[in-house]
């Protein structure tokens, strides 16, 4: 995520290029001013959500594996994206379950390593997963850790 939190300022760069451009073509600072809010307003919500899409798929991807794990089983996990950037990759245990009546929960310790270097940045967090019709999935609606920055 630390190549697409660049993209963060290419609304602001868009909307300037677009607001000076049609302020000068309709000569009226107003209407520039205008396109200028709207462009970054709409290229800010599309660098969102292509976020948001990157960071499901790398939560499908931890999922399914808890979905197969014993517990206190460890496995290795890896995203690999359309646009090969942010690959990421670590580790995760099924630490425990949660027993409810709506769905099986795993709760699973996992590692995120965010390049393929030695010092590449590392981070260890504590999610839920819950099989949801056979299928598991992410249970947690947002987690609180700056690596999932755009959520923020």
């Amino acid at each position: 995520m630390l190549v697409l939190s660049g993209c963060k300022s290419i609304g602001a760069v868009s909307g300037a290029a677009v607001g000076i451009a049609t302020g000068a073509g309709t000569t009226n600072p107003l209407v520039g001013y205008v396109a200028a809010v709207s462009t970054q307003a709409a290229v800010d919500a599309l660098v969102d959500y292509i976020a948001r899409k990157r960071q499901q798929g790398e939560q499908d991807e931890i999922a399914a594996l808890v979905g197969r794990l014993a517990i206190g089983e460890t496995a290795a996990w890896k995203i690999e994206h359309d646009i090969p950037i942010d690959n990421e990759h670590g580790e995760l245990t099924v630490a425990g379950v949660i027993e409810n009546a709506l769905a099986p929960c795993r709760e699973v310790v996992f590692s995120v390593i965010d390049g393929e270097t030695a010092d590449a940045p590392r981070g260890v967090f504590v999610t839920t997963a819950c099989s949801q019709a056979g299928v598991w999935k992410w249970a947690q609606a947002e987690p609180s850790a700056y690596r999932w920055g755009f959520l923020h």
